[in-house]
């Protein structure tokens, strides 16, 4: 009984040394598809509902993908993106406000990818307004403001 436990044990793979080699090691694609959408689930409707439809777009147009180098990166960025998303979080919190683009990973986006780049920066500036812009469209729209006392 003890030699198979022994060839069970030998049998596992190795135990990752430290937190940051744990984190790099890639999850399969429909696992971390799931892991995805349920991490999204802290964050505002807003961003949830656009962030889901990206997910669930972006892997459904790279479920066809043959080359193993493209299905790498795919997945260890989608992977990083999950920890930064699972980091920031703060177990549940669902404040998330991302990163900024640095320019050598801006430098290596091809045309298609810069023009993506840019209809997503307008798209998300129509649905995030700041509370000037959306009491002025109020305002314009002939919408009743609150007073103070709860009264209208």
């Amino acid at each position: 009984m003890r030699a198979s436990l022994i060839r069970l044990a030998s049998a596992s793979p190795p135990l990752p040394l430290s937190v940051q080699q744990a984190s790099v090691q890639l999850i399969p694609p429909i696992p971390l598809y799931r892991r995805l959408l349920r991490a999204h689930r802290t964050l505002p409707p807003e961003m949830r509902f656009m962030g889901d439809s990206y997910i669930k777009s972006e892997f459904r147009l790279t479920r066809s993908t043959d080359n193993p180098l493209h299905i790498i990166a795919f997945l260890s960025q989608w992977k990083m993106y999950l920890d930064e998303l699972l980091a920031s979080s703060g177990g549940g919190e669902g404040i998330w406000r991302g990163r900024k683009l640095d320019t050598d990973s801006f430098e290596k986006l091809n045309k298609e990818q810069v023009g993506q780049l840019y209809e997503l920066m307008h798209a998300t500036k129509e649905v995030w307004k700041s509370p000037e812009q959306l009491e002025q469209e109020a305002e314009e729209a002939g919408v009743a403001q609150p007073i103070e006392g709860g009264k209208a």
